[in-house]
């Protein structure tokens, strides 16, 4: 036989190598268990030393704690400097209109307005020269305004704040059934039946809406705006009577401290001056006064703030179908009103005279369709009218609009009886079709430009900062300098866009109402969180932090960081870097993390590029209570000499700013 046979591998071989394998494994385990001991008790040493440190550094953070505190509150003077300098500048614009004497109702007083209102409809006594003009304007009749290629009136007038436009159905051909607007794309495509009746189209395009402050709901922004307004004006209000109070109280405590005292001197010396124990209490130094009324003012300022970033409002449900929700969307460009109207009698030449029938009740309305059910009975009888619309040159929609007619009856903006709609975004033109003629508008999402991708605040002068918001569709460049600002620049789809409102300075509350009536809206509502999947923060926390951003941002430069959502909502991350005027712009600028809960900042470990999030504090760094003194360890003198410079309403102007955009919830 070839080959050689398998040695058999006995029991006691078997049992040998089964014991030699067990002790093997014994001995790792042993080995194991070791090496896990010593790295455990490692560990527990470095996490007792690492507590031990952060005891001493939290120990050390709440010794100083008052002291930081202290320097930050005098810091912050500014922003009760700041409201007291708006209040007498109310105060100064208030007393020049007054003294005016013009007749000009003060827009901020409501019984003013609603006077002139009714004064200016009440008046009927007119001049002479008055009368001939408006004669003038009712015997100019629309046959003398033919247009000589189709025979029919057409008429465009134009001014700043409204345009109108006017076509008068002269020859009723049935042929001409295209209207459209010299030098102009706005028109009409009206049905047969139109063609050919006594009609006239009226277009009126306000380039503001003051349609839709006659809806009866009140919508929560306007809730919330109220309750401010009105908090912040009692609670000004009040700081006379509260400073007065006080002092009251403080002169009472020293008469009842100056009693015991004489009292205690009666009783040892016996019959004391009855001159002596009436002495009168010495009055208040104006210092003592004004500093107690800043307190005040700088409490209330904080308590309005925080009140500005609260999420009370419930997400409206009662809206009827079709009905637009104007907490979630906006109206753009103003609004159409498109009217119908009967032709009143021509012009009639006679013998050298031009006769005319002048209606008592003027112009009159004409019903499209018909309301009868007898003029409905054929089907299709009074199509819809087909309307093309021009854009306002002002307004940027980053969709295609929609659009909305107003119900009268309802007082709501609605989306039915309207179809068709097609947008061509580079000529500006919208068509649609139009059921019956009523005012219409353009309407937007309000969210569009929310969340936020990235943000950044950075120095351009003394008293001057840029504030950078990007979103999906834009880049928005915002210069702030004094209590001003201005739209620098903005990019959509990464292409410049140009825009009025560039290089126009404006108040903050001008310029936000200026951005929102454009379509640039970055800024949130007190409902907004309930249309946006927003990062939602503590307001306290928010408002700390946007006023010392404030503070620091004269010589530092702010940024948004992507772990600002790893963290809770009682705690912000973001970046800050030094940045000092003289200072050449870096592709590479070196950001330090901060982690601010509004009674600690920390410096983190981790950076922008780390895999994991993490809370450990940076190496060599320390606890503090306020920014202010966490960017104190690592920046120059002439930094913080820099951050004092700033002027109080350059300070209220950024942190305003920065209130109203809402970077750490909205990013």
């Amino acid at each position: 036989m070839s080959g050689s046979k398998k040695k058999k591998i006995t029991k006691a071989d078997r049992l040998k190598q089964i014991q030699e394998e067990e002790e093997k494994r014994q001995k790792e385990e042993e080995e194991a268990r070791v090496k896990y001991e010593k790295e455990e008790m490692e560990r527990l040493e470095m996490q007792r030393i690492e507590n031990e440190k952060l005891q001493k550094l939290e120990a050390k953070d709440l010794e100083r704690r008052n002291e930081e505190l202290e320097e930050l509150y005098l810091l912050e003077a500014c922003f009760p400097e700041a409201e007291k300098l708006k209040r007498d500048n109310r105060f100064l614009s208030q007393w020049k209109h007054y003294i005016q004497c013009d007749g000009s109702p003060d827009p901020s007083i409501a019984q003013e307005i609603n006077t002139f209102i009714t004064l200016w409809k009440e008046e009927t006594n007119e001049t002479l020269e008055e009368v001939i003009e408006k004669s003038k304007l009712v015997l100019n009749q629309a046959s003398t305004l033919a247009d000589l290629d189709s025979g029919n009136m057409e008429k465009v007038i134009r001014d700043e704040s409204v345009t109108l436009y006017i076509w008068a159905n002269l020859k009723k051909n049935p042929r001409h059934r295209s209207i459209r607007f010299s030098e102009t794309q706005t028109g009409f495509e009206i049905p047969r039946i139109l063609a050919t009746s006594d009609i006239a189209l009226r277009l009126l395009h306000t380039h503001y809406d003051h349609v839709t402050p006659l809806s009866p709901v009140l919508t929560p922004s306007q809730e919330n705006i109220s309750i401010i307004t009105d908090f912040v004006k009692e609670e000004v209000k009040s700081v006379p009577t509260a400073v007065s109070k006080d002092l009251q109280e403080e002169k009472k405590q020293q008469e009842n401290e100056s009693n015991s005292v004489h009292e205690e001197e009666t009783k040892a010396e016996g019959q004391g001056d009855v001159e002596e124990q009436m002495c009168p209490v010495q009055e208040e130094p104006e210092t003592t006064k004004y500093e107690m009324e800043m307190k005040l003012i700088s409490e209330t300022v904080l308590a309005a703030q925080e009140l500005l970033l609260e999420n009370a409002c419930e997400k409206p449900n009662f809206f009827e179908e079709n009905e637009v929700d104007l907490c979630q969307f906006t109206t753009l460009g103003g609004v159409y009103h498109l009217d119908i109207l009967e032709l009143p009698p021509q012009c009639k030449p006679m013998k050298g005279w031009m006769i005319v029938e002048i209606l008592k009740e003027g112009l009159q309305k004409y019903t499209y369709p018909p309301e009868t059910a007898e003029d409905l009975e054929a089907e299709n009888a009074f199509p819809p009218i087909e309307v093309t619309l021009e854009v306002h040159e002002n307004v940027i929609f980053f969709e295609n609009p929609m659009v909305a007619r107003w119900d009268a009856e309802g007082k709501h903006w609605k989306t039915d009886g309207i179809s068709n709609v097609s947008y061509k975004p580079e000529e500006r033109l919208i068509t649609f079709n139009l059921e019956t003629f009523c005012p219409v508008t353009l309407i937007q999402d309000a969210h569009i430009n929310m969340p936020y991708q990235s943000w950044e605040l950075r120095p351009l002068d003394v008293n001057k900062v840029l504030l950078t918001v990007t979103t999906v569709f834009t880049e928005l460049q915002i210069q702030i300098k004094e209590n001003l600002c201005m739209l620098a620049s903005i990019k959509v789809n990464n292409k410049n866009h140009s825009t009025i409102l560039e290089e126009k300075w404006m108040t903050p509350v001008s310029f936000i109402i200026a951005l929102k009536k454009a379509g640039l809206n970055i800024f949130p509502t007190g409902h907004s969180h309930l249309y946006v999947v927003i990062n939602y923060k503590h307001p306290l926390v928010e408002v700390k932090a946007y006023r010392q951003m404030a503070l620091l941002s004269s010589a530092f430069a702010f940024c948004w960081s992507k772990w600002n959502t790893a963290c809770d909502s009682k705690k912000a991350i973001f970046q800050v870097r030094e940045h000092l005027l003289k200072e050449e712009p870096t592709q590479n600028p070196n950001w330090t993390l901060l982690m601010f809960s509004g009674d600690r900042a920390q410096s983190l470990k981790i950076n922008e590029s780390s895999d994991a999030f993490s809370e450990v504090l940076k190496e060599e760094t320390e606890f503090h209570s306020t920014l202010y003194h966490m960017v104190k360890d690592f920046a120059s003198q002439e930094a913080m000499r820099a951050v004092r410079r700033p002027s109080c309403q350059f300070v209220d102007s950024v942190c305003h700013m920065l209130l109203s955009t809402r970077l750490l919830s909205f990013s």
